[in-house]
């Protein structure tokens, strides 16, 4: 159920509405109960991520106003330029779209399977008929499912090195921390970076 006024039609600047549509998401996201958070800088290969107690899900954040010329709606899912080309979105950068129709008020949530890394242009039609994408259609439960914790049991996590790195395994009596181990190292990148 809608009760959303939309504003984002007078929003001229393709780029501040699509940082507007980001905002919007992450506003209705957190109405259904989800925790937010946003790649600092905006550099990530995603535009927000989204999570209840499950796995932290990257979503990227689309929106138009552009009509079709044979009626509804087109969005864009190209994704970030690499050299002069660009490319879909690798598998692995993204886990769901959220594609939003700016003059319907409509919200799609499509998960990263459905479009997959294809470079492409979707298109929205408005006649139920011929809705390639209508089950995706304010398909919040589809996010709302994939963040929920899981509860199938112990995860079993396995690891292996090489003869060379066990040499360099701290004392028994004492367990050091991954963090604390590279502490020198990561606090030298840093003075490198910022002294120069």
């Amino acid at each position: 159920m809608k009760h959303r006024k939309n504003l984002g039609l007078r929003i001229k600047d393709r780029k501040e509405r699509g940082i507007w549509a980001e905002l919007y998401f992450m506003a209705l996201a957190a109405g259904y109960g989800l925790k937010i958070l946003s790649p600092y800088g905006g550099l990530g290969p995603y535009d927000v991520g989204v999570e209840d107690g499950g796995p932290i899900l990257r979503v990227q954040v689309k929106c138009t106003i552009y009509s079709h010329a044979r009626g509804g709606y087109r969005i864009s899912v190209r994704g970030p330029k690499h050299g002069a080309k660009r490319r879909g979105y690798e598998p692995g950068t993204v886990d769901f779209f959220a594609l939003y129709i700016v003059p319907l008020d409509d919200w799609y949530i499509i998960p990263y399977t459905v479009i997959g890394n294809r470079n492409k242009v979707l298109y929205f039609n408005l006649d139920k008929k011929l809705r390639k994408y209508g089950k995706y259609r304010e398909a919040w439960h589809l996010l709302l499912d994939a963040c929920k914790a899981r509860t199938d049991g112990p995860i079993d996590i396995q690891a292996c090195c090489d003869e060379g790195d066990a040499a360099q395994e701290p004392d028994k009596g004492r367990q050091v921390s991954l963090a604390a181990q590279f502490q020198p190292t990561i606090r030298k990148m840093f003075r490198t970076l910022f002294q120069g």
